[in-house]
């Protein structure tokens, strides 16, 4: 077991003190950004709290990007 699964298991033990830790920080980054960012915090904050008590190999594939054009070439 290396250490990102011992986190991962504090957290998971800990999951209403993880989230109330979740949800400050993104008041934090609101407070901070006068809510400019307010909709990509909650989208994060979401991601964060769906992570706790998910299996380690459970995490979601990262969504497929668009390939970035070639230089030169035109969209």
């Amino acid at each position: 077991m290396g250490i990102f699964d011992d986190i991962k298991n504090a957290a998971d033990t800990n999951e209403e003190k993880v989230e109330a830790v979740i949800d400050q920080a993104g008041d934090f980054i609101d407070q901070k950004t006068d809510g400019k960012y307010a909709d990509k915090v909650d989208q994060a904050q979401d991601f964060l709290k769906d992570q706790i008590g998910q299996p380690n190999d459970a995490a979601p594939a990262p969504a497929e990007q668009p390939a970035a054009p070639v230089e030169g070439e035109q969209a």
